[in-house]
């Protein structure tokens, strides 16, 4: 990550919704403001939209419980060409975390898979990096999005087509 003190690094917005059920769009549109004018292709943004609703509607439902007095706190900042959104909750690690398999259709329309459990994978493939990490009880997920890469879809990789390191704890299956 870039360090905070890097000439490249801007702070777009910082702000925190509670954690009420539709507080992920008041989310979206704030990420979304935030970003305009920053380089995104309007499929692109939109990408990046899908992923910070599913990641808002994980830390309100999942990690805060639906506590509206303990809020999801939302940073967007550029750093070297880098759209960075980082969404963090107060549900710390929950028990048995760590990975888990990848969503099956067929597996879960067979009732061999939980129906449950698409949303780290649809937030992974909406962005070009995606980590999760836990500190205590903070639960932060970090997305990526490279302003410059228009060309191609966001593929939930990191450069050099490593997958995006998962952090302590693992992903945060428990919010999908």
């Amino acid at each position: 990550m870039t360090s905070m003190t890097s000439p490249s690094f801007r702070q777009l917005a910082s702000f925190a919704v509670r954690s009420e059920p539709g507080n992920e769009r008041l989310a979206l549109a704030q990420v979304a403001a935030a970003v305009a004018g920053e380089g995104l292709s309007p499929a692109r943004l939109e990408r990046l939209k899908t992923a910070v609703a599913e990641t808002a509607m994980n830390a309100i439902e999942h990690g805060n419980r639906n506590r509206p007095e303990v809020p999801v706190d939302v940073e967007v900042t550029v750093a070297d060409g880098d759209i960075v959104v980082t969404i963090t909750d107060q549900g710390g690690a929950p028990e048995g975390a760590g990975p888990r398999a990848e969503p099956d259709l067929a597996a879960k329309l067979a009732g061999e898979q939980d129906p449950r459990g698409w949303g780290l994978f649809l937030i992974r493939n909406m962005v070009d990096a995606m980590d999760v990490t836990t500190e205590g009880t903070r639960h932060t997920v970090r997305l990526v999005m490279r302003a410059d890469r228009d060309a191609g879809p966001a593929n939930g990789t990191a450069p050099g087509g490593a997958v995006a390191d998962a952090g302590e704890g693992g992903p945060r299956e428990d919010h999908v």
